[in-house]
């Protein structure tokens, strides 16, 4: 395997040390290429049934708290539903042959506007960072040929900027969260403004997840645009400064190193792009004597998030080297 070569230490023995099941499943299937059982045996881990037995008659998961002033109940409810797919699908297989998820993707579907956007996280805002970031779970679940999934593409092609890339648009033209939350209307982008990396790498995973989107020219131009504004400071508050490249998470939530990469590894880019080699050469550089990658990891209570993220980073290599040849 040339990907292994390519890093300081072999990883995967520290990844089937780590005692987690989901962790020791995917390091077989994706990384050594063995035989494994069916995914489903994940399905009926206790943290995972824990986890379904929270969920609502209407396929929501319950968020703990907020805030009437920046958004409903039911709106605060998507989040929390979002953040849980994140965890079924990604850490433990989860598609929509299970019945939780197709209770899931309903309730989320009750969101999407007549112009195919996700709707309410931001009150009456257009959600250019959750839309497409729940479309990628859906898409990942087997929704890739859903009407709404379909719609909410259209919607994002005709959104994005004049340089290909994608901004929260109230932020084009000046205002800031709080003022557009009590906006009654959904602003509209100022298109001939720059893009932000931050939105344009979460929109990124959606068109990446899908078999088709993936191979469009926009991807492609939105992708190199992305490249380009590796490890620098974002054109909008949000997410600004250039240090959020290395503050990563997994699941992916918002645009680092490692979920850009996936994402473009997905886009048909691959080492001959300096910028990429920068990217995965960083990752290297982190990589600890134990063969975990030491970085800033955020959104963490999972005591495994070093090992998920060394997952993450492993199949990002295997990628790029092994899979490309």
């Amino acid at each position: 395997m040339v990907w292994k070569g390519q890093l300081k230490i072999d990883p995967t023995e520290v990844l089937l040390s780590s005692k987690n099941e989901s962790i020791t499943y995917f390091t077989k299937r994706d990384l050594l290429d063995e035989k494994v059982k069916s995914i489903k045996i994940l399905w009926n881990l206790p943290e995972v049934t824990k986890i379904l037995r929270r969920q609502k008659k209407d396929g929501s998961w319950e968020y703990p708290g907020g805030k009437d002033k920046i958004r409903s109940k039911e709106n605060y409810n998507q989040v929390e539903t979002y953040r849980i797919l994140m965890y079924l699908i990604e850490k433990y297989g989860f598609n929509r042959e299970h019945e939780s998820i197709k209770k899931a993707a309903e309730f989320l579907f009750k969101f999407q506007t007549d112009e195919g956007d996700f709707r309410g996280i931001y009150n009456n805002q257009y959600a250019t960072t959750y839309s497409p970031v729940i479309m990628e779970l859906l898409i990942k679940a087997g929704y890739e040929d859903d009407p709404h999934i379909i719609k909410g593409f259209k919607w994002l092609l005709s959104i994005k900027q004049d340089d290909g890339g994608w901004t929260i648009p109230f932020r084009t033209v000046g205002k800031n969260l709080k003022d557009a939350l009590n906006d009654p209307m959904p602003i509209a982008p100022d298109k001939s403004k720059p893009s932000s990396h931050l939105v344009t790498g979460m929109v990124l995973r959606a068109f990446a997840a899908h078999p088709e989107y993936r191979k469009s020219d926009e991807a492609k131009k939105a992708g190199e645009l992305l490249i380009s504004r590796f490890f620098k400071a974002d054109e909008y508050p949000d997410r600004k400064a250039k240090e959020f490249w290395q503050r990563v998470s997994y699941p992916f939530w918002f645009t680092d190193i490692i979920s850009a990469l996936d994402s473009l590894t997905y886009l048909g880019f691959n080492t001959d792009n300096p910028n990429i080699k920068e990217g995965l050469n960083f990752l290297k550089k982190k990589q600890d004597k134990n063969g975990l990658f030491d970085l800033h990891i955020v959104r963490g209570g999972d005591r495994d998030n070093k090992y998920w993220i060394c997952l993450a980073i492993c199949r990002l290599f295997k990628r790029y080297f092994d899979d490309a040849l």
